[in-house]
């Protein structure tokens, strides 16, 4: 099978780790006889380097036009002082935009191999952490008018947090879709309390609940659910929330599972083309030193083989080869402890490609 695949391998970190991915996607089209095409595009820090811009027009129309998306990461100090329209972040915004991409989702999952990283108490992490963050991704606070402007002889600042019902509802669905294949429990996260986007979002999900009588449906203001998660993330099955919550929750998951450095992420809208990115960022301070960790950038990859490629067999011979390395004891630095083998970024990503 022949799939064109968009690569932004961006900054800091980005392209060692895109590499390594890449690498293990090489081993997978020869396994089973795929195609895979590279499209090298420009966005981010390193396109305003180059081009004076963060997004190019080239480089979203080459994302437009391929099967999918693959994202190291974007945005480092270098960039601070450019102005909001034009900062490497804008760039994802943009692509997820344009691409349609409303759908966040990222696991998080103890990896029984990192149990000792985590750092929880053993007696909640023997209860288990297998669960889904669905985030709203082109919605809400990032995505409303940000003003900045002079009133009673001082600077006001103001950032809308909006919602339509159609945006809600379209998220809800993907949320309910997936917990019919886990364990049927959704959990809505808002702040209803207080914002009235919050108040509109629980009735537009409880709507779609309606639609799902075998999923069960509780809410949870953002506040408690960020203890929760700490205090017994064995409770939640799939997470809804929106943008910016979204964005705080399931950077506090990855870290309760043992690092951020393992956790892919997808972001999908209504067809199967989709961006893949780990969930963390561009660690600028580690860049070029060989330390970063590819194995969140090698399993993006491999959702991207599931979800926009429908190559499940592929997705999961990656997964297989990720655990049997660490298995054998090999971590980056992130995820050492008194037992393990330290290798770098080349020599991970060279180890799961073997294993493969």
């Amino acid at each position: 099978m022949r799939k064109e695949i968009a690569v932004i391998s961006g900054d800091g970190i980005g392209p060692e780790i895109t590499a390594q991915a890449i690498k293990v996607l090489d081993k997978i089209a020869h396994k089973f006889q795929h195609n895979f095409i590279y499209h090298q595009v420009l966005a981010g820090g390193c396109a305003i380097d180059a081009t004076g811009s963060c997004l190019p027009k080239e480089s979203l129309e080459i994302c437009l036009k391929s099967d999918s998306v693959l994202l190291g990461a974007v945005g480092g100090p270098k960039w601070d002082n450019q102005p909001s329209s034009n900062r490497p972040e804008t760039a994802l915004l943009q692509i997820r935009k344009e691409l349609g991409l409303f759908a966040n989702i990222r696991p998080a999952q103890l990896l029984p191999q990192l149990k000792d990283a985590s750092p929880l108490k053993s007696s909640i992490l023997d209860k288990g952490i297998d669960f889904v963050v669905v985030r709203e991704l082109i919605g809400g606070i990032y995505f409303g008018e940000h003003r900045t402007r002079e009133q009673n002889g001082e600077l006001l600042a103001t950032d809308i947090m909006a919602y339509t019902q159609s945006q809600i509802h379209r998220i809800a669905k993907v949320a309910f879709e997936i917990a019919r294949k886990r364990r049927k429990n959704v959990i809505s996260v808002d702040k209803a309390n207080v914002l009235d986007s919050s108040r509109l979002w629980r009735k537009v999900v409880e709507e779609v609940a309606a639609q799902y009588p075998d999923v069960s449906l509780s809410h949870m203001y953002v506040d408690n659910a960020a203890m929760q998660i700490c205090k017994d993330p064995s409770q939640f099955d799939v997470i809804l929330t929106e943008n910016m919550f979204g964005d705080i929750l399931s950077d506090e998951a990855s870290m309760i599972t043992g690092t951020i450095g393992t956790i892919p992420s997808s972001s999908l809208g209504e067809g199967t083309l989709g961006l893949y990115e780990p969930i963390h960022g561009s660690a600028p301070d580690i860049a070029n030193q060989d330390k970063a960790n590819p194995i969140g950038m090698i399993l993006s990859a491999a959702l991207m083989l599931d979800y926009s490629f429908g190559m499940k067999a592929e997705s999961q011979a990656i997964q297989k080869a990720v655990e049997k390395i660490l298995d054998a004891g090999y971590r980056t630095g992130d995820m050492m402890d008194a037992h393990s083998k330290l290798v770098g970024t080349q020599a991970m990503g060279t180890l799961i490609s073997e294993a493969l």
